[in-house]
Order: structure tokens, then sequence, then C-alpha cells
């Protein structure tokens, strides 16, 4: 089977090995002549980014790069990102990356012609209305991991600096005017890497089929994006080259993003905080979160598990999933806490006031509060 295809769903998306050749078409078709590539400095020295620039040049688009952006990217990144913007006269942004790099990017896009502070635009309520929708710049994503999904997302997560909290920042019109999944620019990521981005989708899929709220599209997605990061993760974990198992989870992540639409809940809730405060890897932190946040869970979402089990391949119902994330997360060399990641036992008070104000908690199965929380932290730890 030959793992390539244009889809219009959630956006027009370009899948398939060696579509990164596209991306002068794709920014043409966004109205862009002179595109800001955003990604992340450890991307930016790559060969990957080289080609993706070098493509871009041959097509006669004239490309800058900027790369001043964190691994938890913050306002000040925002800021500058927004100045090299304006002053280098681009009317695009192709956000290039990881999760960091797309979601600067949009945040960069969005942020660029708006008087307000980005603070004013966090996913509460109808804060996206805030913004003038007329200004915000198109929008060309280039995943380079198979993790977040942020290509396909309406939301960017920035780090407020002084808080040390992550927000959400949202708006209809980030979501990517078009998005190149090219599988090739993910075979150079170390296993560490794929394992910590791959799980990322896994916990968007979980948490979004574990969401009590009504959205059955969401939740197929979700249980097929799960099915493909089990069955492929590990492959591509052992064999950075297998180009169909890098396409599976190209395919995941994206499903995951789409499907949290339906809810994310204390998985994030836990590790939006974690993040802030010790700049530990988002899709790693995920993961260990995940056992603690199941077993809380249990008695809302086994039965719907039992269901899915099957499908998934693994015997037992719910109880046979969560002896398997436990096995799936030693297989991939998770750490098995908190501590593991330089959390330390004195912070559990921030984390759990960071927490409970999280839009995430809105998803979770079981209605968090303070004390359920701590106890979620603990036991992660």
């Amino acid at each position: 089977m030959t793992l390539a295809a244009n889809w219009s769903y959630p956006t027009a998306i370009r899948f398939g090995s060696g579509r990164i050749a596209e991306l002068p078409d794709a920014c043409a078709g966004a109205g862009m002549t002179r595109p800001l590539l955003i990604t992340d400095r450890g991307l930016a020295a790559l060969a990957v980014t080289e080609t993706a620039l070098g493509v871009l040049r041959k097509a006669g688009l004239e490309a800058a790069m900027f790369a001043d952006v964190d691994p938890n990217p913050d306002e000040i990144n925002l800021a500058a990102g927004v100045d090299a913007y304006n002053s280098g006269g681009h009317d695009g942004v192709i956000a290039f990356g990881g999760g960091s790099g797309l979601d600067l990017g949009k945040c960069v896009a969005f942020m660029a012609r708006q008087t307000r502070p980005v603070w004013d635009f966090e996913d509460v309520g109808d804060w996206w209305t805030r913004a003038d929708a007329s200004v915000i710049a198109p929008i060309v994503a280039v995943p380079t991991t198979a993790g977040t999904g942020s290509e396909v997302g309406r939301a960017g997560v920035l780090t407020n600096s002084q808080t040390h909290e992550k927000k959400i920042i949202f708006h209809p019109k980030m979501l990517p005017a078009a998005v190149i999944c090219d599988p090739d620019l993910t075979v150079g990521m170390p296993p560490a890497i794929t394992a910590g981005t791959g799980l990322d989708a896994f916990a968007h899929c979980v948490e979004a089929f574990s969401s009590p709220h009504y959205h059955p599209m969401s939740a197929g997605i979700a249980l097929e994006g799960m099915r493909l990061v089990i069955e492929n993760l590990p492959r591509a974990f052992k064999d950075g080259t297998d180009i169909e198992a890098r396409a599976h989870m190209m395919s995941a992540a994206a499903m995951g993003s789409t499907a949290f639409q339906k809810g994310l809940g204390a998985i994030h809730a836990m590790s939006h905080p974690v993040g802030a405060h010790f700049n530990t890897h988002h899709g790693t932190t995920n993961a260990v979160c995940m056992p603690a946040v199941l077993d809380l869970n249990a008695p809302e979402i086994s039965a719907r598990f039992d269901r899915a089990a099957g499908y998934l391949g693994l015997e037992g119902g719910f109880a046979g999933f969560r002896s398997f994330v436990d096995r799936f997360n030693q297989s991939l060399g998770v750490p098995r806490g908190l501590a593991a990641l330089g959390v330390t036992s004195d912070a559990v008070p921030a984390l759990v006031k960071g927490a409970i104000k999280d839009p995430s908690c809105g998803g979770n199965p079981v209605t968090l509060t303070e004390e359920n929380l701590t106890a979620l932290f603990n036991a992660a730890m």
C-alpha cells in the first residue's frame, strides 16, 4: 500500500514521502511570497531544515529563518519572532519542526499584527473573539516529529516566563492553511525523541477517547490513532528508517490532535505545569503521568476500554490495557516516575495549583480537585 494522499480534513494536508518538494506550491496557495520559516535551535542546524530552505529558494521565494525558540517556548521567544517577522517584511509563516517550532510559528503568525497582549487570547470562553482576525498571517505547517499534531490544531502552547504557567492560545484561524506531512523528515529522530513524541500522540488519543464529552467522530479517530501508535511506535523506535512505521506515526499524531477536540484530561493538566517548572519533554511527561491517571479514571472509563481493547489487539479489557501501558512505557525507555525527570516532591503544591487551573481539567472523566491532583502527583513521583 502506498502511504500517500491529499486530505482536506481538518485542513489541506499533503501526505507522503518526498512531499517537502511541494512546499513552494503550498506557500503560493496560501498567498506567501516572503515566508518566515520558524523552527527551534536544535533543528535549525540540521540538513532537513536546509533542504526545506533550499527548496524554497530554488523556487524563487524570499524565505528567511527564525530559530530563537526554546523547547517550551515563551512570550520572550514570541516577541523576538514577531519582531523578526515584521522587520523582515514577511507575508506568512512556515511553522517547521516539533511542537515547539509549530506552536511558536503559529503564535507569531497570529500575534504579528495584534495590538493586545498574547495572554488576552488564552483558550478561555470566547476570549479568541478579542483578536482582529483580518490581520492573522497565513500559516503552512511542516511537522518533523510525529507527536503533538500541532500542524492540524487551532492553538499554540506558550509558557509564561514570569508565572511558569503553560497557556493555550487559541483562535480558529491559527489552523494552518496547508500542511505537508512528509515522513522522510522524521527519519533522523533519535530513539528517545521518537518515543517521547510518539507517546504524546498516544496520550492525546487516550485522553480524547476517555473524555466524557459527546463527540463520536473524535472518539473514532482516537481509537484508530491508539491502534496505529501501539502497532507502529515500537517499529519506529527500533528502526528509525522504517518509513512505513514513520508514516503511520505521522498520521497518528495528526489524529490525536484532531481527536482532542473532544477533550483532554488529567494527564495534560499535570504535564503542563511540570513542563513549565522543570522544562521536561512534554510527551515523555505525559507517558510518566498516564498510569496514575488511568487508575484514577478507571471507574468511569473501564467499560469503554473493555470494548476497545480487542480492536487494539489487547486481551483483558481495561485491565489488560492498563497493564499494557506499563509494559509499553518500559519498552520505550520511559522513566518510571516524575522524580526521574527532575521533579521534586516539594514542588507538588505548586504543580497542583497550576494543574487545577489548566483547561484540560474540563475533559477528565473524574472531576479534578486539589486533593485528587495531589494524590496523582504523589503517585506519579
